[in-house]
């Protein structure tokens, strides 16, 4: 079973972005993207990849997005 881990802080981000894990992202208590790895992100905006061509921009307080541990 895969376990999530909320990502809060800056240095969560970075680490996702480092270790290119997969992430869930959830906006509105539904998934909307769930093997996504982040690609950038600041403290306005988080862009995700879920395959070669798409890229998803986020707003970073609407959303809530999960490291993927399985």
């Amino acid at each position: 079973m895969a376990m999530l881990r909320k990502l809060l802080t800056d240095s969560d981000f970075q680490a996702a972005v480092d270790q290119e894990s997969q992430v869930r992202v959830f906006l509105n208590n539904q998934i909307v993207e769930q093997s996504a790895i982040i690609v950038r992100f600041d403290e306005y905006k988080v862009i995700t990849q879920s395959n070669v061509s798409d890229l998803m921009y986020h707003n970073r307080d609407e959303g809530e997005f999960y490291l993927l541990k399985k």
